[in-house]
C-alpha cells in the first residue's frame, strides 16, 4: 500500500558522540579539514554489541549519518547564506550543507582510528570529524571509494578547499600548548592551527578585523585574534568540565 507524504518516521539514536568541539563555533564546515580532531562514537544499548561492529575494521572510512540536535529547535530555513558567497548571496537550503535542514538530518565522511569493545562497551574512535560533543548518531555505514567519489563531479559554487590563513602562537600560547600536550598526549597546538587556519568566523565577523575571540577545544578556551594578514592565539585558557569525555 502507498504510504501517504505525510506519515511521519522516528530515529532512534544509535550512538553519542564524545568531540574534542564543545561548542559549535570553530568546528570546521566539512570533515577531513581538520585530521587532529578527535571523537569517539559510543553505541547506546540495545545497539552496542561487538556482532554490530563485526568486520567494520576492514574499513577505513565511515559515514555518519546524525543530528544537528542543537539546532533543531531554530527550525529549517528555505534559503541560507552560504559562507564561501561571502554571507550576502542566497540559495537554497538543498543547495547547502546549513544546520538549518527539514529533518535536521547531516552527513560525514570520517576517518576509522580503531574500536574498542572491551568492558561492555562498543566504542568507535574517528580521526578528522566535523561533529559537536554530544552528538547523537543515527546510522553508520562503510565508505566505498570506487562507488562513492566521483571524480569528476561539478562543485557549484564552491569548487575548490577554503583558502589557509596563517596562524600565529604567542609565546605564552606556545608554552601552554606545550604543557597542555605533555599532560594530556592531544595535539592541541595542532588542532589548534587547523582550526583557525580555515577562519571559522561567520561571514560579517570576516569583515572585521582586529577583534578577539575565543573557542573551546577540549577542556581549553583558545583565545585568539584576527588580525588583516594573520590570526593571532594569544592565549590558552582552562575550562571547568562537570565530566570528562574519553577524548
Amino acid at each position: 500500500m502507498q504510504q501517504s507524504p505525510s506519515s511521519v518516521y522516528t530515529l532512534e539514536p544509535i550512538g553519542i558522540v564524545h568531540s574534542c568541539y564543545r561548542e559549535k563555533f570553530g568546528i570546521p564546515r566539512q570533515p577531513g579539514l581538520a585530521t587532529a580532531a578527535t571523537a569517539f562514537i559510543e553505541l547506546l544499548p540495545p545497539f552496542n554489541r561487538p556482532e554490530a561492529v563485526q568486520g567494520l575494521e576492514g574499513f577505513s572510512h565511515l559515514w555518519l549519518q546524525f543530528i544537528f540536535h542543537q539546532t533543531l529547535a531554530e527550525g529549517w530555513r528555505p534559503t541560507i547564506r552560504p559562507p564561501r558567497l561571502g554571507g550576502e548571496t542566497r540559495v537554497g537550503v538543498f543547495a547547502s550543507r546549513s544546520t538549518h535542514r527539514p529533518n535536521g538530518l547531516g552527513l560525514s565522511v570520517v576517518k576509522l582510528k580503531g574500536i574498542d569493545t572491551l568492558q561492555g562497551k562498543v566504542i568507535l574512535e574517528l580521526e578528522g570529524s566535523d561533529l559537536l560533543d554530544g552528538t547523537p548518531i543515527v546510522d553508520i555505514k562503510p565508505y566505498l571509494p570506487w562507488a562513492d567519489a566521483v571524480a569528476d563531479a561539478a562543485c557549484g559554487f564552491a569548487p575548490e578547499p577554503p583558502q589557509m590563513r596563517e596562524v600565529r602562537f604567542s609565546p605564552e600560547a606556545t608554552l601552554a600548548c606545550q604543557d597542555y600536550e605533555q599532560l594530556t598526549g592531544r595535539p592541541l597546538a595542532t588542532l589548534v592551527q587547523q582550526v583557525l587556519s580555515q577562519d571559522p568566523r561567520p561571514a560579517y565577523l570576516q569583515r572585521r578585523p582586529g577583534r578577539s575571540h575565543g573557542i573551546q577545544l577540549w577542556d581549553r578556551n583558545v583565545r585568539w585574534q584576527a588580525n588583516d594578514d594573520h590570526f593571532l592565539v594569544t592565549a590558552i585558557e582552562t575550562v571547568e568540565m562537570m565530566h570528562e569525555s574519553p577524548t
